[in-house]
This record gives structure tokens, sequence and C-alpha cells, in this order.
């Protein structure tokens, strides 16, 4: 290096502690390949060498200069020759210039993977992102998304109905099919067919299930279908469809979608139809003690498209547990009247 060679003849004098409370020893200082050598001015014995690169000033602007071998060291050197303090700085600069920077290089290649994987996901698989996003989601943040969708709906359909004896009634039908689970029943005036479930719990049913219904079992029949349909397919990987990559990669990092992300989905849940799989139907009814009968001729009055829910109902020659008081299911039809 030119810097070096320039000055490996220098020496100057200086004065050496070993530590801060350390007495200080006089010493000469002398430039050897890269390395600073402090040496016994009597019998120029060295005492220490010290890595150039490493060589920081602690006092810069002030004299006599003040270095030390690193970071973290103990030992002090105090010199007053200018030329010196000059050398030790011009070959220290020079010396990091030129060191491999391993680090930087490996910040640089992990960067530039992630910058990688980060366009993969966003423009070759969307999907993935979309579903390792839906299963990665803390039930705070499904909940909040849920009723996003809940209020685009709420431009087609209207608020969910409510009355003080409605809205209990429909938790004590969310009590009495979901319990331990948490689950939200909601009946929505106008637009809605059948139901439907939202991310977050909520289980919506169209007024017209509710009214036309002779029934509570039937109308706990459609609320059980839907949440079969949202435990065989999450309803949170379609509506992060809908919202796009960069609103789902933004939720994946901040916990939240961005505002107006699903504004226009309530079109398409209007169009969604019950899935109605039959064996996991069957069993979702079994572990609710809610016969399949009522639903099943809701669905097809004549029985014919659904005979297997029909045969596999346990409770066509005993008498289920009523899902609502005689009162409560009259406030629940009642609750889009108030």
């Amino acid at each position: 290096m030119t810097a070096l060679v320039k000055y490996e003849r220098l020496e100057s004098l200086g004065l050496w502690r070993e530590t801060a409370d350390a007495r200080g020893r006089d010493v000469v200082v002398a430039f050897r390949d890269a390395t600073l050598v402090l040496s016994d001015p009597k019998s120029d014995l060295a005492l220490m060498h010290w890595s150039l690169p490493a060589v920081l000033r602690l006092n810069p602007g002030a004299l006599p200069a003040l270095f030390a071998p690193g970071d973290d060291a103990s030992e002090t050197l105090e010199i007053d020759d200018s030329n010196m303090i000059a050398a030790l700085e011009t070959v220290h600069r020079a010396l990091l210039r030129r060191r491999a920077r391993p680090g930087r290089l490996r910040g640089l290649i992990l960067a530039g993977a992630m910058v990688g994987t980060l366009a993969l996901g966003l423009f070759w698989m969307p999907d993935a992102l979309v579903r390792h996003t839906s299963s990665v989601l803390p039930a705070v943040s499904r909940a909040e998304i849920g009723r996003m969708a809940l209020s685009d709906l709420a431009r087609l359909t209207g608020p969910p109905c409510a009355t003080s004896a409605g809205t209990a009634a429909a938790a004590a039908l969310a009590e009495r099919l979901f319990a331990p689970d948490k689950a939200t029943i909601m009946v929505l005036g106008d637009g809605l067919e059948g139901a439907l479930a939202l991310p977050g719990g909520l289980v919506l049913l169209g007024r017209g299930v509710v009214v036309a219904s002779f029934k509570a079992e039937t109308v706990a029949g459609f609320a059980l279908a839907a949440a079969v349909d949202a435990a065989e397919a999450d309803p949170m990987v379609p509506l992060l469809r809908y919202a796009g990559v960069p609103a789902t990669f933004r939720l994946l990092t901040t916990g939240h979608l961005p505002d107006h992300s699903l504004q226009g989905y309530a079109e398409t849940l209007l169009r969604q139809r019950l899935g109605l799989p039959v064996t996991p139907l069957l069993a979702r009814f079994e572990a609710a003690g809610v016969p399949t009968t009522p639903f099943a001729y809701a669905l097809d009055p004549t029985g014919e498209t659904v005979l297997d829910l029909i045969e596999a109902d346990l409770y066509r020659s005993t008498a289920s547990r009523p899902v609502l008081t005689d009162g409560e299911w009259a406030n629940l039809q009642a609750i889009c009247t108030g």
C-alpha cells in the first residue's frame, strides 16, 4: 500500500498506559507491516503490537492525541508528534478501505435474497402468499377483517337487523350451536339468500330464512351449514384474493388490511351458495344435537336432492333438545321488524 510504504520507517515517542489507571510509560512508536509496534526505548524490546486498522483516535482535534487499539480496549497511547498523528490517521483510513468486508457482502446477499423471495411471493406465488397469510392471522385480525366485509355488505343489505329481544335470541342460538367456540349470528334484512360465514366467527342469515321457517331447527341448520362451509374452506382465502397481493402483504406485515381494500366485495359474497358437503354436515349436526330433516326440506321441499341428509337424521324418530325456547324463536323471527 502506498500510504504504508511512505510511513514504514516513521517513528516517534509516545506515552503508553496499559489501563486507564496505570502509570504512563515512555515508548517508541513505530510502523510495521499493518501493525503499530510499541517498544521500550532503553532495551528496544517490543511491548505491544497494535493492529493498524483497529487503531482509533479517542480525542479528534485535541493534543496530545489519544489512541486506543480498539473500541473496548483498556490501553491508551498519547502522541505529540504531528507527523505520527497524521500518519496513523492516514494509514488507518487506507487500511480500512482496503480491508475485505464479508459482513457487508453477506448483508447484500441476504438483502438480495429477501428481495428475490418477496418478488417471487408477490408476482409468482400470490396464492401461496394468500394462504400463508390466512393461516397465521390472529383471531383479533380475523375479527377486524370480518367486520370490514360486513360493513361492505351493508351497502347492499342494509345494516344487520337488531332489536333487543331479537339480538338476545340470536346470541342464545349462537351459544346453543357453537359453544364453547365464540360465534356471532346476525340477520340481514335484504339481499342474502340462505346463510354465509365471514372471518372472525360471523354467521349471517338471510331474513327470508328466518321469517319463512316454521321451526327454529331450520334456521339452526342454515347457521351450521355456513359454519361447515367456513371449516371446509376458510372464507379468508377468497377475501384476500379479492383484496389483492399488495393488500395481503400489508396485512401480513402490519396485521391490518388497507382501508377500502374490500370495497365491492359484497357482490361476490351475495353470489355464494352453501357447499353442503354431506359427511361434515352430518357430523356437525350430530355434534350440535340438531336434526337435519327440517334443514333438508328447506333446501328441497321434495326431499329428492337431499335424501342423504334426511335418511341419516338421528332424530327422525327421537326428539332433539330444542335450539331455542318458544319465546326466543318468536323474538328471532321478529328481529327485522323493530
